[in-house]
């Protein structure tokens, strides 16, 4: 068995009996293994018979760190205002990303993507809304999970909460403020503080990977830009809500 073999398998058991498993008993060689175990548990599970995936993550530490992309699983993909409770959603824990979706207004293949910098990929892009990650994990080890492991698991995904749609549009994205709570704790403000300056800024590598091995992604197709507001976490029963004036909000019962 080989060791994306062995990791596809270890994912997909983990899921399936919503048990955690050892990231270090499948140790992974590079970034294109981490790529395709994600899309052999993605097969194993059928998440995308349907079609090419519809919703994505994307993003990284800075605008120099190499970008990480992931598939989410549409039945973890809820509208604002969410209840993880009417889902009985399994998590191990729940990290929360406050953050910026954006979504595309035009089919996107290879040869478009290839050729797109930041503002002809942003042509591209007809809403925007506010997004709440939660964040999980399938390793016993959690975010201490090696590197790899981490982006073979879809870099952490649980679940993702989408506010309402508004006109996508250029922004001071540097004095943009985000507004966090969690549960009873004092609301947390957040000002400038996307990774990369932009949330736009990871669309040309997104779609890039996205389609490289031929897939087309639909007008429609949405991927959310990382966090505002680092990684701070939330417990069974907390309301969470994420709100970034001027744009709008969106809010998950846990």
């Amino acid at each position: 068995m080989t060791a994306i073999d062995a990791a596809v398998q270890a994912l997909v058991q983990a899921r399936r009996s919503h048990q955690t498993t050892p990231a270090a008993a499948v140790p992974l060689p590079d970034a294109a293994a981490a790529y395709a175990v994600q899309a052999g548990v993605a097969q194993a599970l059928g998440w995308f018979d349907a079609g090419a995936a519809r919703y994505w993550k994307s993003g990284g530490p800075s605008r120099d760190a190499v970008l990480t992309h992931a598939p989410l699983p549409p039945a973890g993909v809820w509208a604002s205002p969410a209840d993880a409770r009417e889902r009985s959603w399994p998590f191990h824990f729940r990290g929360i990303e406050a953050e910026i979706a954006l979504r595309l207004a035009h089919d996107v293949d290879a040869a478009l993507a290839g050729t797109l910098d930041a503002a002809t990929a942003s042509a591209l892009i007809d809403a925007m809304c506010v997004s709440i990650e939660l964040v999980d994990s399938r390793w016993s080890e959690g975010r201490n999970a090696p590197p790899l492991a981490k982006l073979a698991d879809l870099q952490l995904h649980g679940a993702l909460v989408l506010g309402e749609w508004v006109a996508f549009a250029a922004r001071d994205w540097a004095t943009q403020t985000c507004v966090l709570s969690i549960g009873a704790a004092a609301p947390q403000t957040f000002r400038g503080t996307h990774s990369m300056g932009d949330p736009a800024f990871v669309l040309p590598a997104w779609l890039r990977h996205a389609t490289r091995h031929g897939n087309v992604l639909r007008a429609g197709t949405v991927v959310t830009t990382g966090t505002w507001c680092g990684l701070p976490l939330a417990a069974a029963g907390d309301r969470v809500i994420a709100e970034f004036p001027g744009i709008g909000r969106a809010a998950v019962q846990l």
